[in-house]
């Protein structure tokens, strides 16, 4: 971390359920999610100086873009609290635009990042307002933990979650634009969330825009099939709009098995709930 100040990790977000309510007349669309994190993740470093950089297997995916997610929360913070410029480097191991927060991780990781360089308490409410400006699922990767996600999702209730459950994380590294997932739901409300602790919500619950994505991508299919055929797994689900899907394991080993099983090439790692 020569020449940087602080280093944040920015954990994959998970939507282990996640059901569509209905279509909102600003556009948006009322759900019901079951946000986790898992261990896996970027990592934000911020230094003195001014200037934004990306490194990591997905740099070249956010290669010349000059706005992003990252620059976005880091005005939206300086405007708020004062401070900056600073210099960015953000360590990119998550796949663009994948349906487990990596852009919305990455921005809160940055709001957080400088919470703590100046002293600003990580629950001042101006600064989940920074969040909540900046996309839907920022709020929740502020928050950090699980939680039960209502609204677009920035209406949080935290609940008790399941830290060290092993996890999963495979995608075929296929286009879904989140966008044309949300346009090709059917519009039907299937019900709310279960009702209990986190363990009924995964078990009962569902991704809405499972379907959609999967016609929009069929490479999704091979993979929840090839997840759910894993020895010791609980559950194989595909988390927001896709294309990531996720597998819950009782067992490391299992969890490190099945990742080996994996086609060569799709983007997997094995990790765990925090």
């Amino acid at each position: 971390m020569a020449g940087f100040l602080i280093a944040e990790a920015a954990p994959a977000k998970l939507n282990l359920a996640l059901h569509v309510r209905a279509r909102r007349p600003d556009g948006y669309h009322e759900l019901e999610t079951l946000f986790a994190f898992v261990e896996a993740g970027d990592v934000v470093r911020i230094g003195e100086g001014d200037g934004f950089s990306v490194t990591g297997p997905f740099a070249g995916a956010l290669a010349g873009e000059g706005d992003n997610l990252v620059t976005r929360a880091a005005a939206s913070f300086a405007a708020t609290f004062g401070g900056g410029p600073w210099r960015i480097e953000l360590e990119k191991h998550l796949p663009v635009a994948s349906g487990i927060g990596g852009g919305s991780a990455d921005a809160a990781a940055t709001l957080r990042a400088l919470a703590r360089l100046q002293g600003v308490p990580l629950d001042d409410t101006r600064l989940f307002a920074c969040a909540d400006a900046l996309g839907s699922d920022v709020p929740a990767c502020l928050l950090g933990r699980t939680a039960i996600g209502r609204g677009r999702g920035e209406q949080l209730v935290p609940i008790d979650g399941a830290p060290g459950v092993p996890v999963l994380l495979v995608n075929p590294l296929v286009p879904v634009p989140t966008a044309a997932v949300f346009k090709a739901w059917d519009g039907v409300d299937r019900g709310p969330l279960p009702e209990g602790g986190m363990g009924a919500i995964v078990h009962d619950g569902r991704n809405d825009l499972e379907p959609p994505a999967r016609g929009i991508a069929p490479e999704i299919d091979e993979v929840l099939d090839v997840m759910a055929g894993q020895p010791g797994a609980m559950v194989a689900r595909m988390s927001g709009s896709g294309a990531t899907c996720f597998a819950l394991f009782e067992r490391a080993e299992d969890c490190e098995a099945a990742k080996r099983a994996m086609w060569p090439d799709w983007w997997s790692v094995a990790t765990a709930l925090i």
